[in-house]
């Protein structure tokens, strides 16, 4: 059976178009308001959901992140729940959902139990920060009984053997990471990411999506032409907070990717 995420970039393929990959940060401002994003991003053009699972040490996350996590964890949101946000949204969408989680959340809950419940719940796919593909083993097993793909971060500092180990371990898709640092920096150097894309794409069966510093229009049209996939995390998010007491904020963010996915025009 062809899975959500593979079934998206085949779609996408086939009318030349990239997917646009849009992260939240589940429970910011609370998860009834995550669940009503999901469904007004996909409308706006979103094709996969990347949704963070609050954590109180989030490594690979800049400030706009980490906040976004803080908020989350005070309005009382848990795994569980999350996962029983994502069951309530299988009832109206389709979208593939991602999660990006923290090894330790994966940890406490049992690798057995939380995979079982994320593929019940109808989680597509889990990308783990702060697990590199060497030392996925006891999630491994697990995740692929329960049909769910591991997706990893590649470095832009990466060997070519490291490239040819994620790319074999990856599946979903590749996340390659555009910059050396953490999320919410500024987009650079965009040749050494064509030439980094390239190289993953020899060795690699699987999409390969650029995150990490994709934070406008200009920015998701540039990436576009190079990768499978553009994740946008840090520009959205930064969206939710600036009008999250603000009862349009739904309406507002699901302009912003709308103006992402326009300008990531078919090749």
């Amino acid at each position: 059976m062809t899975g959500r995420l593979e079934a998206t970039f085949a779609r996408l393929r086939a009318k030349r178009e990239k997917a646009l990959i849009a992260y939240l940060m589940a429970g910011d401002p609370g998860l009834p308001e995550t669940e009503q994003l999901v469904v007004a991003l996909e409308q706006a053009g979103a094709d996969i959901i990347e949704l963070g699972v609050p954590f109180s040490d989030p490594i690979a996350d800049g400030p706009v992140i980490q906040q976004a996590a803080e908020r989350a964890l005070k309005s009382g949101t848990t795994l569980r729940k999350i996962l029983m946000s994502i069951k309530s949204l299988r009832q109206r969408t389709e979208i593939p959902i991602v999660l990006m989680l923290y090894y330790n959340s994966i940890h406490a809950m049992g690798y057995q139990e939380f995979c079982t419940a994320a593929s019940t719940a109808g989680v597509d796919g889990l990308i783990v920060p702060d697990m590199p593909p060497d030392e996925s083993g006891p999630l491994k097993g697990p995740a692929d009984a329960a049909g769910l793909p591991l997706i990893f971060l590649l470095a832009p500092t990466s060997t070519a053997s490291r490239r040819k180990l994620v790319a074999e371990e990856s599946h979903g898709f590749v996340y390659y990471v555009s910059l050396t640092g953490i999320t919410g920096s500024k987009l650079s150097n965009v040749t050494d990411i064509q030439e980094n894309v390239k190289k993953l794409r020899k060795v690699s069966a699987s999409p390969v999506a650029v995150g990490f510093g994709v934070a406008t229009p200009e920015d998701a049209a540039q990436v576009s032409k190079m990768a499978d996939g553009v994740i946008v995390g840090s520009a959205i998010v930064k969206r939710i907070a600036s009008h999250r007491q603000d009862s349009a904020m739904v309406r507002q963010v699901a302009e912003f990717v709308r103006s992402l996915k326009a300008a990531m025009v078919p090749a």
